[in-house]
Parts: structure tokens; sequence; C-alpha cells
């Protein structure tokens, strides 16, 4: 087996222990609080002069932002554990399995979304944004690795530069 594959840098592994993992973590947790206090305050003297429809919608989407902030915070915990050597890699792909970063999207045009409070409206869009960012890094970072080994002898460029003259004949 070549040696290759073991000296890749996988780049979304070093993002996920970076500063930059902190702060999307700090975001992450911050917008969890920031959708609580707003739900408990703010959010909920709006909603009780909401018209019917956009009353039932922002019960609705009130729960599905709440589900996808603790989905998304249960894997910035998860990887900040994996982070700080408080859980390994497997442990943490259990644990992982449990967490759903996709699915839970927005209808913009149900009938009486622009009548939702636009502060609500912005937590949903931002919740939105931060859940494809955390899926897109997930998926980077737990993507299964690619099983092509290459002979000890061939380089990937040489392999693909061999696939080009296979395709076209030269």
């Amino acid at each position: 087996m070549s040696e290759q594959g073991l000296n890749t840098v996988s780049f979304a592994g070093r993002a996920a222990a970076s500063s930059q993992f902190k702060a999307l973590y700090s975001e992450g947790m911050s917008l969890v609080e920031e959708t609580a206090s707003y739900l408990d305050g703010t959010g909920r003297a709006a909603s009780k002069v909401l018209p019917r429809m956009a009353s039932v919608l922002y019960a609705a989407e009130s729960m599905r932002l709440t589900t996808r902030l603790m989905q998304m915070a249960s894997w910035l915990l998860l990887q900040r554990a994996v982070n700080n050597g408080e859980m390994s890699r497997e442990q943490v792909m259990s644990e992982k399995s449990k967490v759903r970063l996709d699915g839970f999207n927005v209808d913009r045009n149900a009938p009486g979304w622009l009548d939702l409070p636009e502060g609500f409206r912005d937590l949903v869009e931002r919740s939105l944004r931060l859940q494809n960012r955390v899926a897109i890094l997930d998926r980077e970072i737990y993507r299964p690795a690619d099983p092509t080994v290459l002979p000890d002898n061939e380089n990937s460029v040489r392999a693909q530069l061999n696939l080009l003259r296979t395709a076209f004949g030269n």
C-alpha cells in the first residue's frame, strides 16, 4: 500500500480545529442564546398579535428554528469535544449519527411568511446560513476516505495523465 494517502492534508479537518472553528462555534452558540431570548421575550409578545395564518406559521417555524439550532449546537459541541481530545473521532461519529443538519428548510412563499416579525425572519435566515456552513464542514470532515490507492511507483499527476491518454487515445 502506498503512503501517499497518509500524507494528504485535510483542510476541512484543520479548519475544524482552528480559530475559524472557534468563531463558528461562538457564532452558533450566540445565535442559540439570541433566539431563546427573542422567543421568550419580544417574539412571544409579537406572536400574540399576528393574523391567524401568520400565527400558525410562527408556531411551526419557531419549532423548526429551535430544532435546527439544537441540532447545530449538538454538532458544534461534538466537534469541540473531538478538537479538545475529550472524545475520540469514533465516539463522535457514533453520536453524530443522531444529529440532523438538513431537512429544516423554510418555505418563504408560505401564506403569512411576510406577516411574521422581521426579527424572527432574520433569526430564521441566519440559522439557515449557519446550518449550511456547518453541513458543508461536516461533509468535508467526515466524508469517507478516498479508497483509491495508487501503485507505489505512480503519483497522482501521472495517474491523471494516464487517464487523459486513455480517454483521448494519445
